[in-house]
């Protein structure tokens, strides 16, 4: 397989969608790395496997209705393998494996058989020092914006998951590409407070339009270079408590289709307005593990 991804927003062919299937038993509180799995642990209310299976299987349902390529990671046992975009990513002809937190490195051998077909040659993997998850990387046309978090508690962030060393490391591997960054905020335990990855608070759809939450960005000045990128005429803001629902979290499947929850009636109702046609799939239980659409899914390929 040859990786093909030059927007947010193409005609998605190929993807790899993430797997509840072995994820084990309920975690323990220590063992969680995020603050809306915590608040739902607390809560009583955190997702079972088989309610997080049915949304995965749901949103399937929908890849297949459209011919997309649908492919699942190797199954790990007692592992959490929802969020398969963390792992990695595609910049126009090449995969990027992540460099994950460490709590989440059992992940990265469920990508042993989608490995094997992509051409070594198309594959690019940082070195350790080098913190980089794919939900931090948004790549539109010709700019990879990135998420990041340089404060100086950043070793005890559980939710800081991408470093100053990968935007030196993404300008080094792709030169010709404008490479932005945006510091984010953080926190371990108010889901409100924390923009877990760059998707959590952004997200492009049809075409020049994107979802954003402002509050999620750490400094105004880099929320106000984005609006003006941007245009904020095509620009559908959400407040940190939609944003922790995981409103920004879409994924397109074209630029005219988009896959978003019912919950999100202010957003759907936007797209529609702009003749976006929307794809609703319930996804209320994953997005109690801090993620969602984009989240789970890694495309490989996408079609001008």
């Amino acid at each position: 397989m040859n990786p093909c991804v030059h927007s947010e927003t193409q005609s998605l062919t190929h993807v790899l969608l993430g797997t509840a299937a072995s994820m084990g038993s309920v975690p323990k509180l220590q063992d969680l790395y995020d603050p809306t799995s915590r608040k739902h642990l607390l809560a009583n209310s955190f997702p079972t496997k088989e309610a997080l299976q049915h949304a995965l299987d749901a949103l399937a349902a929908v890849f297949q209705r459209y011919h997309i390529e649908e492919i699942r990671p190797d199954l790990i046992a007692d592992c959490n393998q929802i969020f398969a975009r963390d792992l990695g990513f595609v910049i126009d002809d090449t995969w990027v494996q992540a460099n994950i937190i460490p709590h989440r490195a059992n992940e990265l051998g469920g990508l042993t058989t989608l490995k094997s077909w992509i051409p070594k040659d198309k594959q690019l993997v940082f070195s350790d020092e080098v913190h980089l998850e794919g939900g931090d990387v948004i790549y539109h046309n010709d700019h990879i914006l990135v998420g990041i978090c340089t404060r100086v508690d950043y070793a005890s962030l559980l939710t800081a998951r991408t470093n100053k060393a990968a935007v030196d490391a993404l300008r080094n591997a792709f030169p010709d590409k404008k490479v932005v960054s945006f510091e984010l905020i953080k926190s371990n335990t108010v889901p409100e407070e924390n923009a877990l990855h760059l998707d959590c608070c952004l997200q492009f759809v049809g075409n020049g339009y994107a979802i954003t939450c402002p509050k999620g960005f750490a400094h105004p000045s880099e929320y106000a270079w984005l609006v003006d990128f941007i245009g904020a005429e095509h620009i559908f803001e959400v407040t940190p408590i939609e944003m922790s629902q995981m409103m920004c979290n879409l994924v397109s499947i074209r630029p005219s289709i988009v896959v978003s929850d019912p919950r999100f009636v202010r957003l759907n109702n936007w797209l529609r307005q702009r003749s976006i046609t929307v794809e609703e799939v319930d996804f209320s239980e994953v997005a109690k593990q801090g993620g969602s659409f984009r989240c789970v899914t890694m495309p490989l390929r996408r079609c001008p």
